[in-house]
């Protein structure tokens, strides 16, 4: 079949982007760009190749994100690999980031990164800020050694992924600026059931019957390691949960921003110790 062909007969009912997708799928079985599939419509697929398409297509159709199907994903100005174990970097999150440059200390500082999974946040920040010195840190293992390999294609050298669980493995350390997308979904929320979350990582998504367990335990223990800005990233109705629970532990400044969508998404608050 030749290319405008397959792409003709998509079928991606359940896509919020059915022809993206299908671009998207072909592009990389071909090994070309976008741009290659409307230069070139009349390419002929190899068996292989229509075999290999149509096995990718089925898994989409099943649920499966595109991210994880081409094991990478565009998170600010970097591609990143991504896998089953980690989150897949979305766009909302780059309003944290932002945050982070706009708050952060202009100078040199030591930054970490709580739940850094594929080390998105983490290397968004030390790709704009080379005097930076970002840690990056998280529970699951296959995480740090994603984020690490994401660091190294990029040669990224002011960055650096450990293994913990949120901050046991940097005790007695002391960082300008924490930042983090923790989990907070409800562990009842019906979404879990929906759409590409059902094949992300539990463990990435839920914290507790409310959805804020994580986030308690970070605003309450970053008041040792912390001399400046804590950035959260939380779901679109937490604002107002999150900053009580800031003010609870004797936060200054605390406040809310909202993502390019309108939705309040970031929550932070500074501790001087």
């Amino acid at each position: 079949m030749r290319i405008d062909q397959v792409l003709a007969a998509v079928d991606l009912p359940d896509s919020g982007s059915p022809r993206l997708d299908a671009e998207l799928l072909l592009a990389a079985v071909l090994d070309k760009s976008r741009s290659y599939l409307r230069t070139w419509p009349e390419y002929e697929l190899t068996a292989p190749q229509l075999n290999l398409y149509r096995t990718l297509l089925a898994r989409r159709r099943a649920g499966e994100p595109v991210a994880y199907l081409l094991g990478r994903q565009g998170f600010w100005s970097l591609d990143l690999a991504v896998a089953p174990s980690t989150l897949i970097p979305r766009p909302d999150t780059e309003r944290l980031v932002e945050l982070a440059l706009e708050l952060g200390p202009t100078g040199a500082a030591r930054v970490l990164d709580l739940g850094t999974g594929s080390g998105a946040i983490a290397l968004a920040l030390a790709s704009e800020r080379p005097q930076w010195q970002l840690t990056g840190v998280d529970r699951v293992t296959d995480a740090v050694a994603l984020a690490t390999r994401n660091a190294e294609e990029l040669g990224l050298r002011n960055v650096s992924f450990q293994r913990s669980d949120w901050f046991a493995g940097v005790s007695g350390q002391r960082f300008d600026l924490v930042v983090s997308n923790p989990p907070y979904i409800a562990s009842d929320d019906p979404h879990l059931s929906q759409g590409d979350v059902r094949f992300e990582p539990s463990s990435a998504l839920v914290s507790g019957n409310d959805g804020l367990q994580d986030v308690r335990q970070i605003i309450g223990e970053s008041r040792k390691h912390l001399q400046g800005w804590l950035l959260l990233e939380h779901g679109w109705q937490q604002a107002a949960a999150v900053q009580a629970l800031l003010h609870e532990q004797g936060y200054q400044a605390v406040a809310s921003w909202q993502d390019l969508a309108g939705q309040t998404r970031v929550t932070g608050g500074q501790w001087h110790g």
